[in-house]
């Protein structure tokens, strides 16, 4: 007769002790939230942008403006390749703690700018912390949830940044006529205030992260309080030192490069039109049907769905799969709008799908890197391609910014927008061919860690 395996074989984060007194989820949720921030960080300067075009004394032109947004993603460029190395080299929370401290002190800061160059500034330092967030927190929440469901429980928790930049676009509709756009700054410092001592009293540090430096104690100590259950067979014994250098040779190489590849592609999809979106159509006639927040807003509620419907995706067909069909979705939503629909309710409907396809397609690279890598490099692997893929989120505003100084009308980012969609989606699916079949075509409920 079969009997049930013994606690002790089963993998981290499967199964619950009866020793635990903090339960794993606790995890993913304060994770999730700091990224709620993080996404209304980034998504405040788009719902501000037509404000600040107007503010006195600043002369903003599309291209000035473009080049401000910009900032904020040079500035995630950086934070995100420093903050991986640093997350595998000096833990994941005390990253994720000063990470949220430096972005929210300095987007509250652009409340106070006294001019459009000390804005830029607080912009690009912002992003330094915004850049280091996301690929410490994806892998911290990583280790306390089944191999069965980190695929899922990633991309659901990356719902937090379009959910924060919904929050963003209903906060503009009240803040802006009543407060002006400095208001909508000064919300960012509520992270510091609310979220950031929870953080620090129930955040653990990551057990895998410990016992790589030898804190074996401190790691069972938090496996204990968590309820998780380490496993030795698990690939998190799987020992590589922590750097570029060794995700960027051998096996590791090409997927390396081909994800990074493919998150420029997205990134400049999702972004350009997280900056641009409210003023493209508040500046063409034929988009006049409502109000462009709500447009903006509709966007970020398709990335909402997209966060629950790729988790689903991501899990039943595989990451690097339901990623190819995303970005093709997205692409084909942003060439729709080329047509300008007269009714309304198709545009809403091709932004919503826009942002399913571009935020998703996010979600599931992010789901895919995870899966990918072992735990010891997944912090450098994750800061790598959202480094690396900032590239794409740093051009995006400044070519919509081109784009309109050159009079060449709103379309013309629809049509880059929509192109980069469809880069991506090519990208992902060389990515599938070429990665192990293990990975690229099987469900993650079914994949070791590699």
């Amino acid at each position: 007769m079969a009997t049930t395996p013994p606690t002790q074989n089963r993998p981290l984060a499967d199964r619950a002790t009866g020793s635990a007194n903090r339960p794993a989820w606790l995890v993913t949720l304060l994770c999730w939230l700091i990224v709620v921030f993080d996404g209304y960080d980034l998504i405040v300067y788009g719902t501000t942008l037509p404000s600040l075009l107007k503010e006195k004394g600043w002369d903003l032109t599309p291209t000035t403006a473009g080049f401000i947004g910009s900032l904020a993603f040079a500035g995630m460029l950086v934070g995100a390749l420093g903050a991986g190395l640093l997350s595998d080299r000096l833990g994941r929370r005390r990253t994720i703690l000063w990470a949220t401290l430096w972005f929210s002190a300095f987007t509250a800061l652009c409340a106070f700018a006294p001019s459009a160059e000390v804005f830029g500034g607080f912009r690009f330092l912002a992003g330094l912390g915004l850049g280091g967030l996301v690929p410490s927190a994806n892998a911290l929440t990583a280790e306390f949830v089944s191999r069965k469901h980190r695929s899922a429980i990633s991309t659901m928790m990356m719902s937090g940044v379009p959910i924060g930049g919904s929050v963003a676009a209903l906060l503009g509709l009240w803040l802006l006529p009543a407060y002006g756009w400095r208001s909508m700054y000064a919300v960012a410092f509520a992270a510091v205030l609310v979220l950031l001592p929870l953080c620090y009293l129930l955040l653990p540090e990551s057990p895998t992260w410990l016992r790589a430096h030898g804190r074996v104690a401190e790691g069972k100590a938090v496996e204990a309080k968590f309820g998780l259950v380490h496993d030795p067979s698990d690939h998190s014994t799987e020992q590589h030192a922590p750097g570029f250098r060794t995700i960027l040779r051998g096996r590791f190489l090409r997927p390396t490069v081909l994800f990074a590849a493919a998150t420029v592609a997205t990134l400049f999809a999702w972004y350009g039109l997280g900056t641009w979106l409210p003023k493209l159509m508040g500046s063409d006639p034929r988009f006049d049907m409502g109000k462009p927040l709500a447009f903006l807003l509709a966007l970020n509620l398709g990335a909402v769905i997209g966060s629950v419907v790729t988790a689903w995706a991501g899990v039943r067909f595989g990451p690097l799969r339901s990623s190819v069909v995303a970005a093709a979705v997205a692409a084909l939503a942003l060439a729709y709008l080329l047509t300008y629909p007269s009714d309304v309710a198709p545009v809403y409907a091709a932004l919503i799908l826009a942002g399913v396809g571009t935020h998703g397609t996010q979600c599931l690279i992010i789901a895919a890197v995870a899966t990918h890598y072992p735990p010891t490099l997944r912090g450098t692997s994750l800061g790598f391609a959202l480094g690396v893929g900032r590239i794409g989120a740093v051009l995006a505003p400044q070519v919509g910014g081109l784009l309109l100084d050159a009079d060449l009308g709103v379309g013309s980012n629809f049509l880059a927008f929509s192109i980069a969609a469809g880069l991506a989606a090519v990208l992902l699916a060389v990515t599938a061919v070429v990665t192990k079949p293990a990975v690229a075509a099987r469900p993650v409920a079914d994949v070791l860690v590699h």
